[in-house]
């Protein structure tokens, strides 16, 4: 761990190294928890098992554990009950793992409070980067970041490597399109987009849609992003002309 210190001697934050960072693995498969066990050792965290949910929770319940891969089935106690009781003790970051690959299934999960949801079979190495992702936003934790959009507030983040959204740390379901229309807003920050410019840089000439159709996906964007979507402060309407982003002056990309 490091401690970061103002010239005043304040301390400002406590970073942590990835060697300091214990993940904790519930996953009654043994084969595939052994398998993301070695991945994440290679990366340099340390790792613990558990292979049923009272295992799960009596490992987390005496170790300090950093973030929790967690199974949604699992013998003895299932993973639902599991983050529950994670939840009524902790913040700590829950990514859950499921053959379950229904989006109800993955709604259900991040009301939960998972801060992410990976359905199987998955790439050992993408639940990696995931990991780092969401550790990524919590700042303590030292991270390298992938290409990243922030709104000045900081409320608002886009990861364009993995094509996904969040606000104050949690994350946004959007659809494909909607995504792909807000990153073309955010890419450029304070230019003015026609309708028909936003359907031919976001999905080309041949893209068959009446340009009001983007009016409904901005709709329905600032109903996800947007505090007040009659309001709106990420994406703003130029009347007569298009539209533009709001509040997004830099185009982070580390």
């Amino acid at each position: 761990m490091k401690t970061l210190s103002s010239p005043y001697g304040i301390i400002i934050c406590e970073v942590y190294t990835m060697n300091e960072i214990t993940i904790l693995i519930i996953e009654d498969e043994k084969k595939i928890s052994t398998i993301m066990k070695s991945y994440f050792e290679k990366e340099g965290y340390k790792v613990l098992q558990a292979f049923d949910g009272m295992e799960g929770l009596k490992v987390f319940e005496e170790n300090n554990i950093d973030l929790v891969i967690l199974d949604l089935m699992l013998p003895k106690l299932p993973g639902e009950e599991v983050i529950k009781e994670i939840r009524n003790k902790s913040e700590i970051p829950v990514i859950m793992v499921s053959a379950k690959v229904e989006e109800n299934n993955r709604v259900d999960g991040l009301r939960l409070g998972a801060d992410d949801y990976v359905t199987k079979p998955f790439s050992p190495k993408e639940l990696v980067e995931r990991v780092k992702a969401v550790l990524r936003r919590i700042e303590k934790y030292n991270i390298p970041r992938a290409d990243i959009i922030k709104t000045n507030d900081g409320r608002l983040e886009m990861d364009l490597e993995y094509n996904r959204i969040f606000k104050d740390g949690k994350e946004i379901l959007l659809t494909k399109n909607e995504f792909q229309i807000l990153k073309t807003l955010f890419s450029n920050p304070n230019k003015i987009y026609s309708r028909d410019e936003i359907i031919e840089l976001t999905f080309g000439y041949d893209y068959e849609a009446y340009d009001r159709a983007i009016d409904t996906h901005i709709k329905n964007i600032r109903a996800k992003i947007e505090d007040n979507p009659k309001k709106p402060n990420y994406i703003k309407t130029i009347y007569g002309m298009g539209y533009k982003s709001g509040g997004v002056d830099d185009y982070i990309k580390e």
